[in-house]
């Protein structure tokens, strides 16, 4: 069976039905929500709804729980803190109180979710590096776990010690553990503009990555319509 891995959305409508459609043609038959359904871009209520419709497991993003909850955002970036703000704003209580009740962390079939960490998945910690890696391999207890949160698509392996692989296909080795940034697929930080997603192969018990174009300049174009600030519409382009 085929799973496709995404998360990071954030309001990115275009990218996400452009990931969905792919991954579709890409046979997968099941999928999962790493976290992070809104914030940034200019359609949270659209991409939320498509996620709630489509019932796969999902986690809860540090953007979600920012938008589903009533906290002062003051000692947020102000870009972000601005628009978080307006997502607030263009979600109705319901779709704030699913936000608010989204679990850290899930296991799905023989692997486990999470937006952050699995060490302190409410502190919403980056991992970075294989030293960041290490202290979340001590809570991994299945042989592979999916995250998101950088923004940037990447392996973390721990065997006899803990190495950084590549973000290409592989196949999943016995007595390795495998900690697997999916990518993003509303805003690639990584100086790649286009959509990220995974699939993880089950039979074969292989991941690959997948970038896809989509069309970059109605999301920007919405940014700007909505009023948000022009950097979250620039550094699409950029990948950053």
């Amino acid at each position: 069976m085929k799973i496709a891995l995404f998360g990071d959305i954030h309001a990115n409508l275009e990218a996400l039905e452009t990931v969905l459609a792919d991954a579709k043609d890409q046979g997968c038959e099941s999928y999962v929500c790493l976290g992070d359904i809104v914030g940034y871009n200019a359609n949270p209520s659209e991409c939320l709804e498509i996620i709630r419709e489509m019932g796969c497991p999902v986690v809860k993003g540090n953007h979600d729980e920012d938008a589903g909850g009533d906290h002062s955002l003051e000692m947020m970036n102000p870009v972000a803190a601005e628009a978080l703000q307006w997502t607030r704003d263009q979600l109705t209580d319901e779709q704030r109180e699913y936000l608010a009740k989204m679990r850290m962390v899930r296991q799905v079939n023989d692997f486990t979710i999470v937006h952050s960490t699995l060490d302190q998945p409410n502190i919403w910690n980056y991992v970075t590096n294989k030293f960041d890696a290490m202290s979340n391999f001590s809570y991994q207890f299945t042989q592979v776990c999916f995250h998101g949160h950088t923004h940037v698509p990447r392996v973390f392996v721990r065997g006899d010690k803990v190495y950084d692989a590549p973000s290409e296909t592989f196949i999943l080795e016995e007595g390795l553990k495998y900690f697997i940034n999916a990518g993003s697929v509303g805003q690639p930080r990584d100086g790649d503009w286009r959509a990220c997603y995974s699939i993880y192969d089950t039979d074969k018990k292989e991941i690959s990555f997948r970038r896809l174009e989509y069309d970059i300049e109605t999301t920007q174009k919405k940014i700007l319509a909505a009023g948000l600030p022009d950097a979250l519409a620039k550094r699409l382009t950029a990948g950053r």
